[in-house]
């Protein structure tokens, strides 16, 4: 008491601060605790989509972007991108390469063109590698599998659990992927001519080909991790499972207007967001 007037401070402007003071750092705790909450399933989920997932409880703290920015920051819980790459298309075979399909394309349902591709998340001591199919509209992963090889089996079995879960048979359906041995192969490819599914392929070593799978690829690994784990193959398919569950189910997309991969899915009203490529009038997916 005595130090407020030694210093000429007003005693209530003293105690509101440290009020106010208190009442920050409770408001920024309670946002600690929310985003470690939803980073227990998605552990490397971004700023912008976690603002949205918590939109309306920041509204009662009346805590907007840029201060929830901050308090992420603060608390060392903004998420650095990572890339990692590994070659996996072997496309010098002896089967039959097809054009691509879908470059002047566009994409406004769901179950239009699915994007195919395998990616390593394995180790040197432990190879394994993800076989996934993806709905290029929704982004909803329609089927993976989980091996420790790359044999066209593999892509196959992610092939018909696809198959299994497509729901408008009645219509056309592109499947597009890389030029890589397990696609070209005559066993994957008899099972798109057997369900009438066309079939796409890039042309090149361009990612921006198949930009789509490699994006759905750096979030499985990128945000969720599932190449971080040096188990044996019963353990990752486990992990990646889980994963891929949450991530058709929780994960909201940018190019999707929030919406989860599933809500996408479940609709076809929605235009799906593009971008251009700099210095190209091409229209590419956007960022997921």
């Amino acid at each position: 008491m005595f130090a407020c007037y030694l210093f000429g401070i007003d005693r209530q402007v003293y105690y509101r601060k440290i009020k106010r003071k208190v009442s920050k750092q409770s408001k920024a705790t309670e946002v600690v605790s929310m985003v470690t909450e939803i980073r227990k399933s998605m552990p490397r989920l971004g700023t912008r989509k976690l603002y949205y997932l918590l939109s309306d409880k920041l509204q009662l703290l009346n805590i907007g972007r840029d201060k929830f920015f901050d308090i992420l920051r603060a608390n060392h819980l903004l998420i650095q991108p990572k890339r990692s790459y590994h070659i996996t298309t072997n496309s010098h075979h002896r089967f039959r390469k097809h054009l691509n399909q879908i470059l002047d394309l566009e994409i406004n349902r769901p179950e239009q063109v699915w994007v195919s591709d395998i990616t390593y998340i394995g180790k040197r001591e432990r190879p394994c590698y993800l076989s996934i199919v993806t709905d290029a509209y929704s982004k909803k992963i329609m089927g993976h599998y989980v091996a420790d090889n790359m044999n066209t089996e593999s892509s196959l079995r992610a092939l018909k659990i696809a198959i299994k879960q497509r729901k408008n048979k009645g219509i056309s359906l592109i499947h597009h992927s890389d030029r890589g041995i397990q696609y070209c192969a005559n066993d994957y490819q008899s099972v798109l001519n057997k369900n009438g599914i066309i079939t796409s392929m890039t042309q090149n070593s361009d990612p921006y080909e198949n930009a789509v799978a490699e994006r759905i690829n750096g979030i499985l690994k990128q945000e969720f991790m599932i190449d971080k784990y040096n188990q044996h193959l019963d353990i990752m398919k486990r992990i990646v499972k889980e994963a891929i569950s949450t991530y058709n189910t929780q994960r909201p997309h940018y190019s999707n207007y929030m919406l989860t991969p599933n809500q996408m899915h479940l609709q076809k009203q929605i235009k799906m967001r593009t971008y251009k490529i700099k210095n190209s009038s091409k229209l590419l997916l956007t960022t997921v």
